[in-house]
């Protein structure tokens, strides 16, 4: 796959710890949205986590589940950690946490290009800054993170739309 940085496009990497909860469902939501707006072609798209606890395995089956009820399949989807080379790949590097923030800023690159920030600093009307963790919780709380991620999804492509001109 072409990096971003040779297309005219935007690039977004999700991440959280494990790449098997919050940032495919990120992913995916982001997906979604992206396709309706027919803009699939001009915005890449990964998740990816800050440890390398799932490489390789599909999300929590909770996680798929719940998105499932919205539409959106994750079943496709494969963990995979991030590397140095994520930092040059993507525009937009979001995290679901400030833990997951603060371990990227850390191993990112002197030179990176890409943006580091959280995803909720693209939410409207939210006063939650972090989007929680459900893996140790119930069902509830991945209808949570799936509400909180869509309303930043649709903030982020606002921004990518402005940014981008697209």
């Amino acid at each position: 796959m072409n990096s971003a940085r040779e297309s005219a496009g935007a690039a977004v990497l999700f991440v959280c710890m494990g790449n098997i909860c919050r940032s495919p469902t990120a992913e995916g939501v982001f997906r979604d949205i992206v396709k309706s707006a027919g803009l699939e072609e001009l915005i890449r798209i990964d998740s990816a986590g800050t440890h390398d606890y799932h490489v390789g395995e599909q999300p929590d089956p909770r996680a798929v589940a719940t998105a499932q009820l919205r539409q959106i399949d994750l079943s496709a989807f494969r963990g995979r950690q991030a590397d140095s080379q994520d930092f040059y790949e993507f525009d937009f590097i979001l995290a679901m946490d400030r833990s997951n923030l603060s371990y990227l800023t850390r191993i990112a690159p002197s030179q990176a290009k890409a943006q580091l920030g959280l995803l909720l600093d693209f939410a409207t009307n939210c006063e939650e800054r972090e989007v929680p963790d459900p893996y140790y919780g119930g069902n509830n709380g991945f209808e949570r993170v799936l509400d909180l991620i869509e309303n930043a999804a649709n903030g982020l492509l606002a921004e990518i739309r402005s940014r981008w001109n697209i």
